[in-house]
């Protein structure tokens, strides 16, 4: 079937926009990108875009769940819940994260990642695991009998039997952590920082062993501190002087305030930076229920219900990119990469996803003049954009 997106600002790579410009799709692909509104013989569907904006689909590197189910379950209803959810806010791909869980928890959600990213139509581009190597003082929103430290004879015999894990998250300060990191990178997989303590030694010791993401950046990791009357840096300074390591921020306005949204923005600029949801089941939840009976939403943050910590959160990608553009005062260009373009380079999807071009797959988000969500095509798919209750 071949559509045609017409009349809408498109972002081209780069950062070039096209005023009036149309997408043709061939089927699941980008046939052709140019910069007038002709219509085109033999398209099945027109998609009048209104001068709004016509961006590539957000990918998100970091997600748990939504409608009311965890990927932790590992079931096909559980991750297809989910990854529907998603999509319906402009999630087009994504990579399943499974927070720190016990050794068979993490095997069966492998089992159905798997699967699924044998159809193409599934949204599941691989599985990220976050945890359970994190340290224990900082242990946020994760379940506290599932931490645990770097253990050889667990993460080999996991990464050897499911090459679907593409991301795998440790604070890089624990034993062991570092052989960890030079493991898993050597087998093609990002190795992520984060629920951490580490300082700059230590963030430069995780670097050079292969670590170059910080997971959740200001979330669950150290900032300059006194240790009795002098100061010391955190692991985010210690990550903003680094040049080599990307970071992920989950831009809702609340896990990180605007202007450091802006701050973040202004020190690692679009290319090292993306935005992610970190989304939980209690996201969209049909009935306001929770995978995680700790969770509860309170004005619109996700918390343990003892409010002892933040715990992920209910945001979706449409209301990333408003908080980052309207909030935060980024350019739209550059908030439109955050969620496509640094994503999918960080991966190693590039190739098929996260712009704009023929060739590639057809995974387009269209939004009006005020950043209202209007339109959803994941590989040539349209999701329809009727009445959605979202969590602000």
């Amino acid at each position: 079937m071949m559509r045609q997106i017409y009349n809408g600002k498109i972002l081209l790579p780069g950062g070039i926009w096209i005023e009036g410009g149309s997408v043709v799709v061939d089927n699941g692909t980008i046939a052709e990108v140019c910069n007038h509104s002709r219509l085109f013989d033999g398209v099945d569907t027109r998609i009048d875009a209104k001068g709004g904006y016509v961006l590539p689909g957000g990918i998100d590197m970091h997600v748990h769940g939504g409608g009311g189910h965890d990927f932790v379950e590992a079931t096909r209803e559980a991750f297809e819940t989910v990854v529907g959810v998603h999509r319906r806010h402009g999630t087009t791909s994504m990579f399943p994260t499974i927070a720190s869980a016990t050794r068979e928890e993490i095997r069966r959600a492998a089992e159905v990642c798997t699967r699924l990213m044998d159809e193409p139509d599934s949204g599941v581009l691989g599985l990220h695991l976050e945890g359970p190597y994190f340290q224990p003082c900082m242990v946020g929103g994760q379940m506290p009998e599932n931490i645990r430290m770097p253990s050889p004879e667990e993460y080999v015999a996991l990464v050897d039997e499911f090459p679907c894990i593409r991301r795998w998250d440790s604070a890089p300060e624990l034993p062991g952590a570092c052989d960890f990191a030079r493991f898993i990178t050597g087998k093609g997989i990002v190795a992520g920082l984060g629920h951490t303590i580490a300082g700059h030694s230590a963030v430069e010791a995780a670097y050079a062993s292969g670590y170059t993401l910080a997971t959740h950046f200001y979330n669950a990791m150290t900032t300059s501190h006194k240790e009795g009357i002098y100061k010391h840096e955190g692991t985010v300074e210690s990550v903003f002087i680094n040049d080599g390591i990307n970071v992920e921020v989950i831009a809702d306005g609340i896990h990180v305030p605007p202007v450091i949204l802006k701050l973040i923005h202004k020190i690692k600029g679009y290319e090292k930076m993306c935005l992610v949801t970190d989304a939980l089941s209690i996201t969209e939840s049909p009935d306001g229920s929770s995978y995680d009976p700790r969770v509860m939403i309170e004005n619109g943050v996700c918390k343990l219900k003892d409010g002892s910590a933040i715990a992920g959160s209910c945001a979706t990608m449409d209301r990333l990119i408003r908080t980052a553009a309207t909030v935060a005062g980024i350019p739209l260009a550059d908030v439109a990469r955050m969620i496509s373009e640094t994503p999918a380079r960080i991966m190693g999807v590039y190739d098929r996803k996260g712009s704009l071009c023929r060739g590639k797959d057809a995974d387009i988000i269209v939004m009006d003049k005020e950043l209202n969500l209007t339109h959803v095509m994941a590989m040539g798919r349209m999701v329809r954009i009727d009445e959605i209750m979202m969590c602000l």
